[in-house]
């Protein structure tokens, strides 16, 4: 099946996009943290079996993972991905649908939380994809998986899956295919040969002082300057230790210390995120930040060594290329110049290429805009792209919903079919 063949024959066959539309305001409004996404994979499994397409749903894998799958003759084992996770944010986007929910977090705090990943929208655009792509049985051949992955967020939901026996209960595939929503224009598609999304590192590092009277402060020792100290030296690493032609990032994400103006604390806390595409730089960017922790503790005369506990580890994702030369060539042909074979490897990170690299199986992984068209176009015009446009994991992130939705399937069907097609 040439690749026209596949532009023809995904153009003929639909599904009810004011269906999926409908859904993807429900998933919107009703987000799940990371490990707490039992509705979510509740409502996909039950619209799975409800296609009545033949899918075998398998549920509760590496806890609220699930996965569907389709057998359909003799072929190739392709797997299609979508997370379903949100995040603890306070959603500011003034949508109809916007979420007002609040859950309790694994630290036992309450939390307003909204999809400003755009997981809802994976979630979504796979399970139309699923719809669509059994309605085209006839047309290909091999076994097909939608897998709906937890905890992605966390970064330990795809090995949370493999570890419960997840390639025991469902087809060791060929091909792992995942893609995610970006703020980038709506209808643009972007992939690349080799690496695609970063490696990322994070730690919770407490500080240890000797707390006491605000007004005594040299009777203390005070984690909230040591603290600030810490995060004003971390920030020379990339701009003073890493060569400029290589990629970090370093990013104090949280501070914390004391509860109130006349008390000094005897601890901070910080919790910190490395970005690295490079595992040379990795390592040094990692010892860099240890030596200056321990470093700035000494120096202050903190009563203890500092605590450094690793919280979240991304792997490197890396888009094979024979695969991802395969899915270009249905790309170009599908989507035209609104698809972009070597976009710029993304600085955010993954954990689907495990569902892959666990089983030396190859990936590809792309992205698809959700910016309005005429939001971007106004942003790039004025120079303010980087202002006026949210990205993930901003309260104003809110990718609309069409064209976005129907790219998202275009391109989940056309990865699939690639691999699927009849000989």
């Amino acid at each position: 099946m040439a690749p026209q063949d596949l532009t023809s024959l995904l153009r003929s066959t639909s599904v009810d996009f004011d269906f999926y539309e409908a859904l993807y305001k429900h998933f919107h409004s009703q987000p799940e943290l990371s490990c707490q996404e039992s509705q979510t994979a509740a409502k996909a499994a039950s619209l799975l079996r409800s296609l009545n397409a033949g899918y075998e749903v398998q549920t509760s894998i590496g806890g609220h993972g699930l996965a569907g799958v389709l057998k359909n003759g003799a072929g190739k084992t392709a797997l299609l991905r979508a997370d379903m996770d949100a995040l603890p944010v306070k959603e500011d986007t003034g949508l109809e649908y916007s979420s007002k929910v609040k859950m309790r977090d694994n630290d036992d705090v309450v939390k307003p939380v909204m999809h400003a990943c755009g997981h809802d929208f994976h979630v979504t655009a796979l399970l139309a994809a699923a719809e669509r792509l059994a309605k085209m049985k006839e047309s290909w051949s091999g076994t097909l998986i939608v897998l709906f992955q937890p905890n992605e967020e966390r970064a330990g939901g795809a090995q949370a899956m493999v570890d419960d026996g997840l390639y025991d209960k469902i087809p060791i595939p060929d091909i792992v295919l995942g893609q995610h929503v970006m703020p980038l224009k709506t209808g643009y598609v972007g992939c690349r040969i080799g690496n695609i999304m970063s490696e990322a590192d994070s730690f919770k590092i407490t500080l240890y002082g000797r707390g006491g009277h605000g007004s005594m402060p040299h009777r203390t020792v005070d984690p909230v300057v040591l603290a600030a100290s810490v995060v004003m030296k971390l920030q020379t690493v990339v701009s003073r230790e890493v060569d400029p032609d290589q990629f970090a990032v370093v990013t104090i994400g949280s501070l914390q210390a004391g509860q109130t103006e006349n008390i000094i604390s005897d601890r901070a806390e910080v919790r910190v995120n490395v970005r690295t595409q490079n595992h040379e730089v990795r390592n040094k960017v990692l010892a860099a930040i240890r030596r200056i922790v321990k470093g700035e503790c000494e120096a202050s005369g903190a009563t203890k060594a500092p605590l450094i506990e690793n919280t979240t580890k991304f792997p490197l994702s890396v888009n094979d290329e024979a695969v991802t030369k395969d899915v270009h060539r249905s790309f170009e042909e599908f989507f035209g110049n609104q698809f972009d074979p070597d976009t710029p490897c993304s600085t955010a990170s993954e954990d689907y290429s495990i569902l892959g690299s666990s089983q030396g199986k190859p990936c590809c992984f792309w992205f698809f805009g959700g910016t309005d068209e005429k939001t971007w176009d106004d942003a790039e015009k004025k120079g303010r792209l980087a202002e006026d446009v949210p990205v993930n994991h901003s309260p104003f992130f809110a990718p609309v919903i069409q064209p976005t939705l129907c790219t998202g399937v275009d391109a989940l069907c056309l990865a699939a079919l690639t691999f699927l097609k009849k000989p």
